[in-house]
């Protein structure tokens, strides 16, 4: 399911138009992002917990040759699912 998908999902289900629909989407998504740029967590009982985490410096080795790259410091985005969301996927 692709953003447009879902968008038209939340709309039937919620009886929005289309547009309110993208709009509240929009904001939802808005808002976990702001979020987690500023380095705190997201949770939804039941559903998960969105969360960064800092991965360190480091040398990897490219695949197929010898050569090394150094691959810089980042913060990455992460997501934890929630008990009711396993239970729910595991039960299909």
């Amino acid at each position: 399911m692709n953003k447009a998908e879902f968008i038209d999902a939340v709309a039937a289900k919620a009886g929005l138009s289309k547009k309110d629909a993208k709009g509240a989407v929009d904001s939802v998504l808005e808002t976990i992002t702001e979020t987690l740029v500023k380095k705190e967590s997201v949770s939804f009982i039941g559903f998960g917990t969105f969360t960064t985490a800092d991965r360190a410096a480091r040398t990897a080795k490219v695949p197929g040759t010898d050569r090394t790259v150094d691959v810089p410091a980042t913060t990455v985005g992460k997501f934890k699912v929630g008990k009711a969301l396993k239970e729910a996927i595991a039960k299909k």
